[in-house]
């Protein structure tokens, strides 16, 4: 894939996280768009590319209106079209992908399993698994929805907005340690997704699933909250026991090896640290 069209997309999308409570020493306005920071934090430190860098517009309006069980549902219908329309503008090949929460993956993968005609298959490292659907009534945040709308399962009017799905069996979780609720479980077996946890993430075992789906391409998605909070605490998530940073870029190194990798999604980004340094310097009039 010598001659394909990469493109970096920055989307800073932050409506689908209802993660406050979770980070009691940050403001709720703080911990709301941190994503944004997030996002743009992930853009700085990557290396720099001569691929073209497309910034997905995101609202910065606080507006918690819960619609059709899910948060912030204008924003994110809005800009799931908006992202969706950028992407069949640019027509990349291959979409290296900086969020953000989860659903940032939503339209990226999407697209892309539209574009290779469904040969693709989805390595999702996660805490997570992310199956969450709007009638559950116990969680609105969409990033908890994020694979179950790439199934094309969940909000009619989002769904209906994707140019393809991604059948539960090219499907396989990654670093999976942490279900949240029973009913996720039990549909995670319901729809037949296979997963390894963390100890059992190996390469061998990824690649031996991969070569039995008998797809050509691979999108990976790498929520940065399947990282063991021992080691670093960069995301939201801090459920212990987690993987190591060079057990994940191991695994992402080993794969493009091997498949082509078409679709690459670093998500859940929360600086904490860089927050609260720029909180203090906006304490700072005289630097202002």
């Amino acid at each position: 894939m010598n001659n394909s069209k990469k493109i970096r997309l920055v989307y800073p999308q932050w409506q689908g996280g209802n993660i406050s409570e979770l980070i009691p020493e940050l403001s709720f306005e703080d911990v709301s768009k941190g994503y944004i920071l997030g996002a743009h934090l992930l853009n700085y430190l990557a290396p720099e590319t001569k691929d073209k860098t497309v910034i997905i517009p995101v609202s910065e309006e606080i507006n918690r209106t819960e619609e059709n069980g899910i948060l912030c549902y204008a924003d994110i219908l809005k800009q799931t079209k908006e992202a969706l329309q950028i992407l069949n503008k640019e027509n990349p090949d291959i979409i290296i992908t900086l969020g953000g929460e989860c659903s940032v993956s939503v339209v990226p993968f999407t697209y892309l399993a539209h574009k290779y005609k469904n040969d693709i298959a989805m390595i999702w490292i996660d805490a997570h698994p992310d199956i969450t659907l709007p009638d559950d009534q116990t969680y609105n945040g969409y990033h908890a929805m994020a694979v179950a709308s790439i199934m094309g399962k969940g909000d009619e009017k989002i769904v209906s907005e994707l140019p393809a799905k991604i059948d539960a069996d090219k499907i396989l979780f990654v670093g999976l340690r942490d279900w949240e609720r029973e009913e996720i479980k039990k549909r995670q077996i319901e729809y037949g997704i296979k997963h390894l946890s963390p100890k059992d993430s190996d390469s061998t075992k990824i690649l031996d699933w991969l070569k039995s789906t008998d797809t050509n391409h691979v999108v990976i998605h790498f929520d940065m909250d399947v990282l063991d909070p021992a080691e670093i605490i960069a995301a939201v998530g801090v459920v212990p026991s987690g993987m190591k940073i060079n057990e994940v870029t191991k695994i992402i190194n080993d794969i493009s090896k091997e498949y082509d990798v078409v679709g690459l999604t670093i998500a859940e980004p929360m600086p904490r640290t860089a927050i609260k340094i720029r909180n203090m310097l906006y304490n700072l009039p005289i630097i202002k």
